[in-house]
């Protein structure tokens, strides 16, 4: 299944050139081409879902038995100092491409200066975390 206009659908289908790294039958694993650290892939199942809450549980385990093997590859072919291993849902979290994908980033801190997902832990405030953690429950 895919999506009129989707430049992932677009590459599945091979209407669109990309750098493949792997292939199988449920997923691509291909390079990003607008890469935020050399080596940066995207792995994206070849049916069209935007989100993880749309992912059927045979293409998610498939996304990330291939992400599994591609950051294995990264850290043999690369040997980065680790890998950054991002999904994003939604616009609110800054998805770009409305179909699934799983982004490996090759990681050299501090050397690679990319501030992504750095932050300072702090006490959070016990009321509010129960009060998340309840909604977050009720929300099953």
């Amino acid at each position: 299944m895919s999506e009129e206009g989707c430049i992932f659908c677009d590459i599945v289908a091979g209407k669109v050139p990309c750098y493949k790294v792997y292939e199988d039958e449920r997923t691509l694993a291909f390079m990003d081409v607008n890469p935020v650290t050399p080596g940066h892939v995207l792995v994206v199942p070849k049916n069209h879902v935007e989100n993880l809450l749309e992912m059927v549980p045979g293409d998610l385990a498939a996304v990330h038995q291939t992400t599994q093997k591609i950051a294995a590859a990264i850290m043999k072919g690369l040997n980065p100092g680790g890998i950054a291993i991002l999904q994003l849902n939604g616009k609110g979290a800054n998805q770009v491409v409305m179909h699934y994908h799983v982004h490996l980033i090759p990681r050299n801190r501090p050397k690679d200066k990319l501030k992504i997902l750095e932050w300072e832990p702090k006490k959070g405030n016990v009321r509010s975390i129960k009060s998340k953690m309840e909604k977050i429950i009720g929300g099953m």
